[in-house]
């Protein structure tokens, strides 16, 4: 994470505000979260002023949700932050920034999803909904491409596999590896590029009474193959509920596709077990939260497999 350098203050957003949005100035302003890439202000009851200050990455992922959400928006069965304005580099702060929508509800992986068939069915009906083909222009797989194949990831992989082993957090790594393996055996997509979040690990999705009510966080926004979204039952739902989600999602995933998706999961419990042990011991970027949905994550995976 490299920090913009700039402390973000309700004053100065509300400056940023006068300056380039001054209809929206006055509406009460309070911190809303510090993210991975950007800080999140709430702005009245309905509005939320994104701000990036770490990854350099931030600034053009913003504008990409700027161009695209708003076209997809009306297609998706949950709520998403819409962008409503755009804010552009000025001398009081030199990034892009944007106002969208507020979206309620608790992070799942503060308040993850309790009832099976509601979590299972809304998921899938979320993600079938999204994972439309998508028009030429749209950006394609990203510069981690998490749209591309999963051999790509190979290293990252191995080096999160072995950074969770040296710290005692793997008791099998070995059936870890197995999973990896055979995801990345599988066939490769040969579908259309679909529309996908790209990012959909439990501090992007919302609850409310143990029932997703939104999803946030679109900058990873991309297309191509949906086995990395198709990672989510495995990192969301409660457990039971993987095969209703299978059995709601449309069209059906083909076994290859669940093979790699398999992968993509796997990938993403080894990240969040790395990023909650560092929140345990209070080391930068580290997120305790991330913890325990990665570990069951990764206790599904390998009883799967088996």
């Amino acid at each position: 994470m490299t920090h913009t350098g700039i402390e973000i203050t309700a004053e100065l957003v509300r400056d940023l505000l006068r300056d380039q949005h001054s209809d929206l100035a006055e509406h009460p302003l309070k911190l809303g979260a510090r993210g991975w890439a950007n800080q999140l202000w709430r702005l009245g009851d309905d509005l939320a002023v994104r701000l990036p200050w770490a990854t350099q990455s931030a600034d053009a992922l913003l504008r990409k949700e700027h161009a695209w959400l708003p076209t997809l928006a009306p297609h998706l069965p949950l709520p998403i932050p819409v962008p409503q304005r755009l804010g552009e580099p000025s001398e009081r702060f030199p990034r892009p920034w944007i106002v969208t929508t507020w979206v309620p509800g608790e992070p799942a992986d503060r308040a993850p999803a309790t009832h099976v068939a509601e979590a299972a069915d809304t998921l899938a009906t979320f993600l079938t909904a999204l994972h439309q083909p998508a028009p030429e222009r749209a950006p394609a797989d990203d510069e981690y491409g998490r749209g591309g194949p999963l051999a790509d990831r190979a290293e990252q992989f191995e080096r999160q596999l072995a950074s969770a082993t040296e710290l005692g957090l793997i008791p099998d790594s070995d059936a870890v590896r197995a999973v990896w393996e055979d995801a990345v055996a599988a066939p490769a997509w040969e579908g259309p590029a679909l529309w996908l979040h790209g990012d959909l690990h439990p501090a992007n999705v919302l609850t409310e009474g143990g029932a997703f009510c939104g999803v946030i966080d679109f900058g990873d926004l991309c297309t191509g193959d949906p086995a990395i979204d198709l990672a989510a039952p495995w990192i969301l739902l409660p457990d039971g509920a993987a095969d209703r989600f299978h059995k709601a999602y449309r069209p059906a995933a083909d076994a290859a596709t669940l093979r790699r998706a398999r992968g993509w999961a796997v990938l993403r419990a080894l990240s969040g077990i790395c990023i909650g042990e560092a929140g345990v011991h209070g080391r930068p970027g580290g997120k305790a939260t991330w913890g325990p949905p990665a570990h069951t994550s990764l206790r599904r995976l390998i009883a799967a497999s088996r």
